[in-house]
């Protein structure tokens, strides 16, 4: 694989990673919960072949508590 076509390849990987942060945003939001610092972890995306991870960050108490209840009522 050449260098052009691993740094497109770790581009579609960032893609798809905001793509999932958008979705994961969006499903929370949907159930009242906000995570401010959820983003992509710049450090992941360092390297030219880039594995991105998700950080979802810092959340105070009461989001911590309110996203544990989402997932309580969600239990089968």
């Amino acid at each position: 694989m050449t260098t052009a076509e691993r740094r497109r390849a770790a581009a579609e990987r960032v893609r798809a990673a905001e793509e999932a942060i958008a979705e994961l945003r969006e499903g929370l939001r949907a159930v009242g919960v906000v995570l401010p610092s959820l983003r992509i972890d710049p450090v992941s995306c360092a390297a030219e072949e880039a594995q991105p991870l998700v950080e979802l960050g810092r959340c105070n108490l009461a989001t911590a508590r309110q996203l544990a209840a989402v997932l309580r009522e969600r239990r089968p």
